[in-house]
């Protein structure tokens, strides 16, 4: 079995630790896995890209390209759009339904499109939107978003839940665990 996933996002909203705890999870399941990060202008909110990739083969190569991913998970509506020409035709698309508005749209050169999500699933892809910023602000912190989309995300891998409760354990400091334990469990719970 190979898998091929893609985070992305602004920079900022915490896809680094999105991808540790991804990665834990499938090491820790038995598979060899490799993650890429791409950082564009991210401390200036520009586009993050992170590529994980799994097998239990050997993965010898953890970019992702066009046509390859199984799973995308976008922090962001517009960057969830940006990166569905990476989607397989059968791959899905974990999407938080926040819209964080890109230079050209601050300077007022272009305007935030309107209804994504609809011109996604207009497009066939099978898409699953949620509220993490309101469920990360439930959970006790709006930093948990990143947490939030893994739960979110989690129920599409089929890894065992336990795994993923070691992986928070291990990658999030000891006095946010709890907090991200329950913004993982208000993710998984999402209906959609």
């Amino acid at each position: 079995m190979n898998k091929n996933m893609m985070i992305v996002g602004v920079g900022g909203q915490g896809s680094l630790l999105a991808s540790r705890l991804l990665g834990s999870v499938v090491m820790a399941a038995g598979y060899d896995v490799k993650v890429s990060e791409v950082h564009g202008m991210s401390q200036r909110g520009g586009s993050v890209v992170t590529y994980v990739k799994y097998s239990d083969g050997a993965v010898f190569s953890p970019v992702v390209n066009e046509g390859e991913a199984d799973l995308i998970i976008s922090f962001e509506l517009l960057e969830g759009a940006r990166y569905l020409p990476f989607l397989k035709k059968d791959g899905r698309l974990v999407v938080n339904s926040q819209q964080i508005a890109p230079m050209p749209v601050i300077t007022g050169a272009a305007v935030y499109p309107e209804d994504i999500a609809g011109k996604i699933c207009a497009l066939g892809a099978d898409l699953t939107v949620l509220d993490a910023l309101s469920l990360a602000e439930e959970a006790g912190s709006a930093k948990a978003v990143n947490v939030v989309l893994m739960g979110a995300a989690s129920k599409f891998l089929g890894f065992d839940e336990a795994l993923w409760q070691q992986a928070i354990g291990e990658c999030v400091p000891e006095k946010f665990i709890e907090l991200n334990r329950r913004a993982f469990a208000l993710g998984r719970a999402h209906q959609g």
